[in-house]
């Protein structure tokens, strides 16, 4: 079972307007999320990460995963 996502699509404009909500850039995100900035990159142009890092994204931002995906 692979822990890609791939029919679900991070949106990157829900991302980024949660982190405009709570006046976030990205690396205060990344950090928030335990993530790298090249994990952030790298997901926010391909649209798909693992199912956990989305839920780390969700919890750093302060939402549910249904409003940050497409």
């Amino acid at each position: 079972m692979s822990t890609v996502m791939s029919n679900l699509k991070i949106s990157q404009d829900k991302v980024q307007l949660a982190m405009a909500r709570k006046s976030m850039n990205p690396y205060d995100l990344c950090s928030s999320a335990g993530i790298s900035y090249a994990a952030y990159r790298r997901i926010m142009k391909q649209g798909g990460c693992k199912i956990a890092t989305l839920g780390k994204i969700a919890a750093a931002l302060g939402v549910d995963v249904t409003e940050i995906i497409e």
